[in-house]
């Protein structure tokens, strides 16, 4: 794996990650010598159209789907729309009732919230401290004229690792079908996902999640289910994504997909290694902290998240940035927003927690190094803030 000399430490790999050089290396003749589309009759479109379907069976092989239950797309939000517009208005017919939850990435909140304005009716399934959604809530909620559920496959918070299974086999107890979509963008390359074993009939996917591409991603839609297109124009590769294909993004997500999936097992290792050294030294380090979400195999490995008592979230980013560390905080300031994060704030989290959060998120380039000077800088980070801080009490 190649390195890059960086004098920064990213730590917000949650909201994007860098392009592996590899990943580069790969895409490059495809905007200068291979830039074709892929067609028959000719040796060029032949060729093209080979490695589309070669990216396409990678990136099919790593969650157990078949190549043509794969659509490319712009990244998760288009893969969202795409796929919960497009099954809820397929199945209208049988249905307007369609259930997510209070917790859903706020790209899949956006399209309920449109739904409803079309005349759906939708459910809120509620989530305790640690994020899990309620399953007896869910299976209270279920009617007749359910066609869909959406969840967020991990919470981009927390952390928190939904029950996709327990969740399938209430779907399955329910006496009509019930189309299950996860959006897994930030579960996917960091805990195993088969769509078969977990029972997903759609799932979204972003490639520049897991140090692929930006701009690219993938929608997961099961053979022979019931949906529509949402947008129209020349149906170049698949019906549910007209338009241009962005040909050099796909061979570098499925590039990105590859290197993922080669050391899988040890990446994950290395995930939980950094995840431990992290949450350890920052306890054994700091006093009054709070850990966010759960702890062990029912978090996302890559995933860590703190408040830190009496100093606030964006005081804390802000001075970690002058020391070259880039993380993400719970308070509103950083999201553009006068509100404390609505997930800490749904789960039964006060303002102030919201508030003094920070989230810790790994890429495959995170380093054991990494994790120790950003221990050290935040422990004198928030000694001083709390020395200048009035709500500070030893």
């Amino acid at each position: 794996m190649n390195q890059i000399k960086s004098d920064k430490i990213y730590l917000d790999n949650c909201k994007t990650s860098r392009t592996d050089p590899v990943v580069l290396e790969a895409m490059k003749p495809y905007f200068l010598q291979k830039y074709w589309y892929p067609g028959p009759f000719t040796s060029y479109g032949t060729e093209i159209s080979e490695d589309i379907e070669k990216a396409t069976q990678i990136v099919a092989e790593s969650i157990g789907a078949k190549p043509e239950e794969i659509v490319f797309t712009s990244g998760g939000t288009d893969s969202n729309n795409i796929g919960i517009k497009g099954t809820a208005y397929a199945n209208q017919d049988n249905g307007k009732h369609l259930i997510t939850t209070i917790v859903s990435h706020p790209s899949v909140l956006a399209i309920f919230l449109d739904l409803e304005e079309s005349g759906f009716d939708v459910s809120y399934i509620s989530a305790d401290k640690d994020g899990f959604i309620d399953l007896e809530e869910l299976k209270n909620e279920i009617r007749e004229d359910t066609t869909l559920v959406a969840i967020t496959h991990i919470n981009h918070i927390l952390g928190t690792i939904q029950e996709v299974k327990k969740i399938r086999e209430i779907l399955d107890s329910a006496n009509h079908k019930i189309y299950l979509f996860t959006d897994s963008c930030e579960a996917y390359t960091k805990i195993p996902v088969d769509v078969n074993e977990l029972g997903m009939d759609l799932m979204s996917v972003s490639g520049h999640k897991f140090n692929g591409p930006p701009g690219i991603g993938f929608l997961y839609c099961r053979k022979g289910i019931k949906i529509k297109p949402i947008q129209h124009g020349v149906a170049r590769f698949h019906k549910l994504k007209p338009g241009g294909i962005n040909i050099p993004s796909i061979i570098g997500l499925a590039k990105a997909v590859e290197i993922s999936f080669s050391n899988f097992d040890k990446q994950y290792n290395k995930y939980r290694k950094l995840q431990n050294r992290l949450i350890y030294s920052i306890v054994n380090n700091i006093p009054k902290v709070q850990l966010n979400g759960p702890r062990g195999h029912k978090r996302n490995p890559a995933n860590v998240n703190f408040s830190f008592s009496a100093v606030e979230g964006e005081a804390i980013m802000m001075m970690l940035d002058m020391q070259n560390i880039i993380v993400a905080t719970g308070s509103g300031c950083s999201s553009q927003s006068l509100e404390p994060n609505y997930v800490m704030l749904q789960t039964g989290h006060t303002h102030e927690q919201a508030n003094s959060s920070i989230r810790f998120t790994f890429s495959r380039f995170t380093t054991e190094q990494d994790i120790d000077k950003t221990v050290l800088v935040l422990t004198d980070i928030i000694r001083e803030l709390r020395r200048r801080s009035p709500l500070w009490k030893e």
